[in-house]
């Protein structure tokens, strides 16, 4: 018997089982993580509650006011850059440089002003939204380039992980309608089957362009040999990331010239931009060096992924009185096109509400997916562990990663939130200090999964996570001065969440059992996962 090989299908099941476990849980961070990611800005606003004051304006009026302020603040400022209040951010965001400065992507200096008045607004300081993103593909306090490839090994092994659950899948398209209710393990791998075939093309296409992204780490050895690693050549020698760039001269407008300041030159190009722009202008970039005077406007989303979904650009130069549209070639070759398509896509930049909506439920499923199959993995595993010993310190720390990840990283999450609330506005480095509590929380977590038996630590952190995510939106309901269509959207995300974790943790006491799934004498599926 020892001398039997293992058919196609058993020895893919084999791959699929161990490639997940190894790294199952930096892929949970980094699903749950990439699926709030898509509500990055939403999540930023939310966590500034004092910008819900904020009504809404005309994008005329609210350029003219942050035009206002700049020219009282700053008015020998080289380079003046103005975003436009949006469905999804109410306040203007402008950054200046000092005199004498040279503008980059990172310096100057910044605010956020009403849209209606041009006044400074102090929101309190954070950065939930920027570091759960960060988080998502780069950890946090690792160096970069280390991160970027814990990540890509990540990423591989996922999309290892699909390729072979389909291979081992044989009634792939029966799965997507089987979910059979208390039957044990049945239904958790029924569950596990249901949110990987559910959302398989999206797994697919997130886990392939997030690859995309890593290619220049993962594969860097063409940006070695032709321009000795350095990323930014190669992208300036390729004309920028969304191809190269191509500008049509547009027909100028008399009332550009004939206008006694640049306010009214402004004016002119706004219309014209707003006619050509169904969706609007997103940002405003004015250059007043000497050597290139110029005001560029930048489209607000794109019609097309083939550029990166990058926007066009209406530019006037002043020197050389020229109105001209800045767009990225549409006719790149087959490749680029390829790579600009799939990365547009895992980004997201361009979407409008409902694909952010899709995106984020099918991150969604991919967390499922992932904490499932963490959890089949104990399960399978456990009786023999429990009788004969075997693995038995592999098997201990793999149940103390699950609850610590699976709930525990929920659980930092709801931490950080309470904290954007919670800790005084006028405290030094409040930003800071959600993210600390943040991993704090998440270090707790795993420090009582160890002290306490494994069902134990299940449901009180679960109850924990279910009652804090259920409290947060009674909480913004008594305390905030405006309770804004945002802060009901995202209170009802924490109401849906704090449910089930509250049906997981109501399955766990009922069934009161060593194990946190009810054991079915039928787990013949349970097997061929082995």
């Amino acid at each position: 018997m020892s001398n039997i090989q293992p058919g196609f299908r058993q020895s893919n099941a084999w791959l699929h089982t161990w490639s997940g476990i190894m790294v199952g849980w930096l892929l949970y961070l980094i699903f749950l993580l990439g699926a709030l990611s898509f509500f990055r800005t939403e999540i930023n606003t939310w966590a500034q509650p004092e910008l819900a004051q904020i009504e809404t304006q005309t994008s005329s009026q609210a350029w003219q006011s942050a035009w206002a302020f700049l020219q009282q603040k700053a008015p020998n400022s080289p380079e003046w850059n103005i975003e436009l209040p949006n469905e999804r951010n109410p306040a203007v965001n402008v950054r200046w440089f000092d005199e004498g400065e040279r503008p980059s992507r990172r310096g100057g200096h910044r605010a956020i002003l009403d849209p209606a008045t041009g006044e400074q607004l102090h929101p309190r300081e954070t950065r939930l939204g920027d570091f759960l993103y960060r988080m998502h593909f780069e950890l946090y306090g690792v160096p970069r380039h280390a991160a970027r490839w814990f990540i890509g090994i990540a990423t591989m092994a996922m999309f290892i992980g699909l390729i072979t659950g389909i291979i081992i899948h044989k009634k792939i398209f029966k799965d997507f309608f089987t979910f059979r209710q208390n039957k044990g393990q049945r239904s958790w791998l029924d569950m596990h089957n249901v949110s990987s075939v559910l959302a398989l093309p999206f797994h697919l296409m997130i886990t392939f362009s997030g690859l995309l992204l890593l290619i220049f780490t993962l594969m860097p050895w063409g940006l070695q040999t032709a321009f000795n690693g350095d990323v930014g050549e190669y992208f300036e020698a390729m004309g920028g990331r969304g191809g190269k760039t191509i500008s049509e001269t547009l027909t100028l407008p008399t009332t550009i010239m004939d206008a006694s300041s640049r306010i009214e030159q402004i004016d002119v190009l706004m219309g014209i931009a707003e006619t050509k722009w169904p969706r609007g202008v997103d940002s405003l970039q004015i250059n007043n060096s000497r050597r290139a005077m110029q005001i560029s406007l930048r489209q607000q989303g794109a019609n097309s992924l083939l550029n990166r979904a990058r926007g066009e650009t209406l530019l006037f130069d002043i020197n050389k009185s020229e109105l001209s549209l800045i767009n990225s070639d549409p006719e790149i070759g087959f490749w680029r096109a390829f790579y600009n398509s799939f990365t547009a896509l895992h980004l997201l930049h361009y979407a409008d509400a409902l694909s952010r909506w899709l995106f984020f439920l099918g991150g969604l499923l991919g967390t499922m997916m992932i904490g499932t199959g963490l959890l089949l993995w104990v399960e399978k595993r456990r009786q023999k562990a429990e009788k004969t010993g075997e693995w038995k310190r592999m098997f201990r720390l793999v149940q103390i990663l699950n609850v610590g990840t699976i709930a525990g990283l929920p659980l930092a999450i709801t931490f950080a939130f309470w904290a954007n609330r919670l800790l005084p506005v006028e405290l030094a480095q409040r930003e800071l200090w959600e993210i600390r509590i943040f991993f704090i929380t998440w270090f707790a977590s795993l420090v009582y999964s160890f002290i306490r038996s494994n069902r134990q630590a299940w449901v009180e952190q679960l109850a924990l996570l279910s009652g804090l995510l259920l409290l947060l939106p009674v909480f913004n309901l008594i305390t905030l001065p405006r309770y804004s269509v945002l802060s009901m959207s995202f209170d009802a995300v924490l109401i849906v969440m704090g449910l089930l974790a509250a049906s997981g943790c109501k399955s766990l006491v009922k069934h009161g059992k060593s194990s946190i799934l009810p054991v079915s004498r039928k787990n013949s599926l349970m097997r061929s996962m082995s």
